[in-house]
């Protein structure tokens, strides 16, 4: 269900029916690889977000392609980032107006890694300053243990690696040049580092991973696997409640 295709005056119902809830994707535009299209990771966040919201029946915002993605460098051509400031800004924006269109309870879904910290930071202010609205951060790599395990099978730190290759000949195929699969790989450099690395300095490529080895078919089982347990996830917490009814801005309860 898409927020964007629904009027104003369908929306109240639509969201009334998802319990006040609502599903906001964001990826991120940046060089994945000499294999792969520079939308991988928003192109997931929007097939993936669709799938489960069609399960779930909870509005699906428009999925935000655009993230923090300044550490991939100008090295290679096609990052288009934003700053961490600039991201939180975004998304406290987005989560007021939708907390103004009645929604109480916000699922922030992220397909790409650094955007997690100005996430974190927007959740922060949106549920300090609307006390009556619940805000999650789901990381897409690690919405469940064996979601977690199949991304970091061929690195701690990959990127345009065999999971996100797989997923991609699964549900976009026109994004992977298949032709340049085994010229591609790239090793994890960056075990036992104390410090933080941008991907000019760990990666020849702009790859981590093995993306030689990714295939179609596993990307269906692994993208099936991260919409049931996403889905799984939302219907938990269309339920959630908070533990205590105490008001953040005094010590009255609700």
């Amino acid at each position: 269900m898409f927020w964007s295709e629904l009027t104003w005056a369908e929306l109240p119902e639509k969201i009334a029916e998802a319990n006040q809830a609502a599903i906001l994707p964001i990826g991120a535009t940046e060089q994945h690889g000499p294999h792969m299209g520079c939308g991988m990771d928003y192109v997931l966040a929007d097939v993936l977000c669709s799938a489960v919201s069609t399960l779930t029946n909870v509005p699906m915002l428009p999925t935000m392609p655009y993230g923090c993605s300044i550490g991939h460098s100008q090295r290679w051509p096609g990052t288009l980032a934003i700053q961490p400031i600039t991201l939180i800004n975004m998304m406290k924006d987005i989560g007021d107006w939708a907390y103004h269109s009645g929604i109480r309870r916000l699922f922030i879904v992220n397909t790409h890694v650094t955007n997690a910290a100005p996430l974190r930071c927007a959740l922060e202010m949106l549920r300090a300053e609307h006390d009556d609205m619940m805000v999650t951060v789901i990381n897409s790599a690690h919405i469940s243990e064996r979601v977690r395990q199949f991304h970091h099978a061929d690195g701690d730190d990959w990127h345009a690696n065999d999971a996100e290759t797989s997923l991609m000949l699964a549900t976009a195929p026109h994004m992977v040049r298949t032709e340049l699969l085994n010229l591609a790989d790239d090793p994890d450099r960056t075990e036992g580092l104390v410090f933080s690395h941008p991907v000019n300095r760990t990666s020849t490529n702009g790859v981590t991973g093995m993306p030689s080895i990714s295939t179609a078919e596993k990307g269906q089982e692994w993208f099936q696997w991260m919409v049931e347990d996403l889905s799984r996830l939302i219907q938990q917490g269309l339920k959630e409640t908070p533990p205590l009814a105490n008001s953040y801005f005094s010590n009255h309860t609700h």
